[in-house]
């Protein structure tokens, strides 16, 4: 299984065809207005040097495309082509204008959430499936889950080859390699995640996963007899406490870790910085916000915390 390197767009071009094409001047009127008299035609004016440009058209193409022939997308650069911008009183890029019988009918300025963007498109073309990456995305999650780590590689690597970039998809992908224990591999496929998106929930959850598999692989030789001697002897014993959460976690016991560190929490909250608190922090954000465990522990930590 081999990370998929996102593919390079400038966001300018799109695919050609029936549902998406290039526009000019001379051809404005039967790309757009001609046409919106058929169908509903979305009309995206940008330029080679607008980055914010770069960022709406492929996911004005991606729900485009989605619609399924719904509405069309016809793209114009005001730098080769400026007349209809100044007809239109264009006075900020990306700038886009739906089209229906041939006359505009809303619009609008700037870069939306994608889910804006959506009922944008839905007030035009009516309800948008999922794209055929977002299924992908889904049943990778869902192999994931079954610990089916090739089927789930493969979706996600397909998501990104639809979808360069897709954070939800890369921190999958890294999931994958992470849970076969290629720990290596995990860290580089997150190097895939463009910079705006590295803050993502999904890349977050898996850079303290790949952080708490660093700290297990230390732990998981350590002797736990030892360590329940130690406690058994003195159950104050904070430092044992904290190496016998990190052992069972690193041996697959989510319950038994977090139960420790709560455990610790009730005795000294201030313990080593507050240590235990922000263990427990970091293994909610690695076993992810749905995980049961997770469920349960941030609401025993939230009732020791406000006790």
């Amino acid at each position: 299984m081999e990370p998929v390197m996102p593919n390079q767009t400038d966001g300018a071009g799109g695919p050609q065809g029936a549902l998406i094409k290039d526009t000019t001047t001379e051809t404005f009127a039967a790309d757009v207005l001609d046409a919106s008299m058929e169908v509903p035609v979305i009309l995206d004016l940008w330029a080679p040097w607008c980055g914010p440009c770069k960022q709406l058209g492929p996911v004005l193409e991606k729900l485009v495309t989605n619609a399924g022939g719904a509405v069309r997308l016809v793209k114009m650069d005001i730098d080769q082509h400026p007349e209809v911008a100044q007809q239109l009183r264009v006075q900020s890029i990306p700038a886009v204008f739906a089209f229906k019988n041939g006359q505009p009918v809303d619009g609008f300025t700037g870069v939306l959430p994608e889910s804006q963007l959506k009922q944008f498109i839905e007030r035009l073309a009516g309800p948008v499936g999922p794209s055929p990456a977002e299924q992908m995305l889904e049943a990778g999650h869902q192999a994931l889950e079954a610990g089916d780590l090739n089927r789930a590689g493969q979706l996600f690597a397909g998501c990104l080859q639809a979808e360069p970039g897709n954070p939800e998809a890369i921190a999958g992908l890294a999931q994958c390699y992470l849970k076969s224990g290629d720990v290596e591999r995990a860290k580089q496929t997150l190097e895939l995640a463009p910079p705006e998106q590295r803050q993502h929930a999904a890349i977050s959850s898996a850079q303290a996963a790949i952080a708490l598999a660093d700290k297990a692989a230390e732990a998981a030789s350590v002797d736990t007899s030892a360590l329940e001697a130690r406690l058994a002897e003195n159950p104050k014993d904070h430092e044992a406490r904290f190496e016998l959460a990190m052992v069972k976690n690193a041996r697959g016991d989510r319950e038994g870790a977090v139960d420790e560190l709560l455990t610790l929490l009730t005795y000294d909250r201030k313990w080593n910085d507050e240590a235990a608190r922000t263990q427990l922090l970091e293994l909610f954000e690695a076993y992810g916000p749905m995980d049961e465990v997770t469920k349960t522990g941030r609401r025993r930590l939230s009732s020791i915390l406000f006790s």
